[in-house]
């Protein structure tokens, strides 16, 4: 990947501040400081970001050329070749994940390293992680893992542990990256509710066209009186 400055934020420890073109994962230094009478005491929360490969995917479906499909490993992935960086998916993604590129004018996200998938080989991030918070693997075995964990980390007094993102809610889908947190989403800067573009567009499509409708008899009715007169 071509680098893209890694600047000194002030944020923290945060050198890339978001994800981006080049900027496929973004790790989250947060720092929250507690300050009372008697002390001061401070508490890290780090969540290493990424695209979340939705399995309904609001970028998927606002992509007007087909250049966003579900590939064979049910990933969603961008073809470059085929965008036209009209910029769709990138205000459809309630999660901020995809960018256009300055160099070539097309979106570029997280692809899950489709490379190495291909090759049977697990993605790099997951296999560079020395501590193995970053894990790959079939999603169901995944969701199991992760709330073992969960469970064993609210045992040991972590109440606040949960998943984001593993079940469906109301508003959207479930997600094959999901995170585990202590915190609220908003902390790590993550949509407490996220929400689909397209949903409810019927509706403001039908009240829409009912005002037009309303408009037009209205307009007519003014224009027949005016010329009765």
């Amino acid at each position: 990947m071509p680098a893209d400055g890694l600047n000194y934020t002030g944020n923290s420890y945060d050198n890339t501040s978001q994800l981006g073109a080049t900027t496929w994962r973004h790790v989250a230094f947060v720092e929250q400081v507690d300050k009372t009478r008697r002390r001061e005491s401070s508490r890290w929360l780090m969540m290493s970001d990424v695209c979340k490969h939705c399995v309904e995917a609001p970028c998927q479906e606002a992509c007007p050329t087909g250049s966003i499909i579900y590939n064979e490993f049910g990933n969603v992935y961008v073809q470059p070749d085929i965008c036209n960086g009209c910029g769709y998916c990138i205000v459809a993604c309630p999660f901020g994940v995809l960018e256009r590129s300055d160099n070539d004018g097309h979106v570029h996200k997280c692809t899950l390293c489709y490379d190495r998938q291909k090759s049977d080989m697990t993605p790099a991030c997951a296999k560079a992680c020395p501590t193995e918070s970053i894990q790959f693997g079939p999603i169901e075995e995944l969701r199991e893992r992760a709330q073992a964990r969960v469970e064993a980390l609210q045992a040991q007094g972590e109440t606040r542990a949960y998943l984001y993102g593993a079940e469906a809610t109301p508003e959207y889908s479930e997600l094959n990256a999901f995170f585990l947190l202590t915190d609220h989403p908003n902390a790590y800067n993550l949509p407490e509710t996220p929400k689909k573009a397209t949903k409810g567009m019927f509706a403001r499509y039908v009240v829409s066209l009912a005002v037009g409708v309303a408009l037009t008899g209205l307009s007519a009715l003014l224009f027949a009186r005016g010329g009765n007169e």
